[in-house]
C-alpha cells in the first residue's frame, strides 16, 4: 500500500497496523497475506470508513446489525463485511437483507442462531453464507460464545444440517487482561485441532479469529488468521453504542 501525502490519520494508522501484522507474522515464520486484518467500524461515520477504504482496505466489520445495515449501502459493493456482534434471531433476516454483500458472520455461536441463518438464506436465495463458530475460551459469563468442550457439536451440527452456510473457522474473544490471553488463544487453537481431526481437513483450511487492537500481535504468532482491530486504525470511539 503506497502512502500518500493526502493519507488522514485513519489511512496512516491502517498502514502502521498491517506493517505490524506484516512483523508478527515474519517473527512466528507465517506468510503476512494470509492474515486478514478486519477494521472494526462500529460507531464510526462513513466518512472515516472510505477514508480507510480510500487507502486500499476492504475488509471492515461491525457489531450492531442496525448500523451495518445503515452504512453499507453507502459504502462500495465490493467491501466484504464481517458481523461480529452478538445476532439476536430477530435480527437475523433484516442483516441478510440490507447487507447483500454480508462475507460472514463470525459470531454463530448455538445451534439456534445456525438454523435462522440457515433457513433465511434459503428463503430469500442468497449464496451459502460463510460462517465462523464463536467460542467463549475464557469462561466468562459475560462473553458470548459455546464452551469449548461444546465446539465440535455445533461444528458438526453446522456442517451436517446447515446446508446454506460454509463452515470456515473459529472465533474467540478472549479476556481483556493481556496476560490470561495466551490461554484463550491455546484453547482456540485446541478446538481448532479437536475439529480438523474430526473432520478430516487440514488445519489450514480452518480459519482462528483470535486477537484485537491489545493483543494482536501475540494472535498472530499463536496462529491467528483473522485480527480484528477497531480504536488501533479509527481512534477512539465517537457515538454512542447502538443496539
Amino acid at each position: 500500500m503506497a502512502a500518500s501525502a493526502m493519507d488522514g490519520v485513519a489511512a496512516t494508522a491502517l498502514r502502521s497496523v498491517l506493517h505490524r501484522v506484516k512483523q508478527a507474522a515474519e517473527r512466528s515464520s507465517r506468510v503476512p497475506d494470509r492474515i486478514k486484518v478486519v477494521a472494526v467500524s462500529k460507531t464510526k461515520p462513513v466518512s472515516l470508513l472510505q477514508e480507510v477504504y480510500d487507502a486500499g482496505h476492504r475488509y471492515f466489520g461491525e457489531n450492531y446489525v442496525q448500523e451495518i445495515v445503515e452504512k453499507a449501502p453507502q459504502l462500495p459493493e465490493d467491501i466484504e463485511w464481517h458481523f461480529i456482534g452478538n445476532l439476536q434471531s430477530n435480527k437475523v433476516k433484516p442483516l441478510l437483507t440490507g447487507v447483500p454483500n454480508l462475507f460472514m458472520v463470525e459470531t454463530v455461536d448455538d445451534e439456534k442462531i445456525a438454523n435462522n441463518l440457515d433457513r433465511v438464506i434459503g428463503n430469500i436465495g442468497r449464496k451459502p453464507l460463510k460462517v465462523l463458530v464463536q467460542v467463549n475460551t475464557s469462561g466468562e459469563t459475560s462473553k458470548f460464545g459455546v464452551d469449548p468442550n461444546g465446539c465440535l457439536e455445533l461444528v458438526k451440527h453446522v456442517t451436517s444440517n446447515c446446508t446454506n452456510l460454509e463452515f470456515c473457522g473459529l472465533m474467540t474473544i478472549g479476556m481483556p487482561d493481556y496476560t490470561s490471553t495466551p490461554e484463550n488463544f491455546k484453547t482456540l487453537a485446541n478446538c481448532r485441532s479437536e475439529v480438523c481431526n474430526a473432520l478430516g481437513i487440514p488445519e489450514e483450511q480452518c480459519e482462528l479469529s483470535m486477537g484485537m487492537s491489545s493483543d494482536f500481535e501475540l494472535a498472530i504468532e499463536m496462529g491467528s488468521t483473522n485480527v480484528r482491530i477497531g480504536s488501533t486504525i479509527f481512534g477512539a470511539r465517537e457515538y454512542p453504542k447502538k443496539q
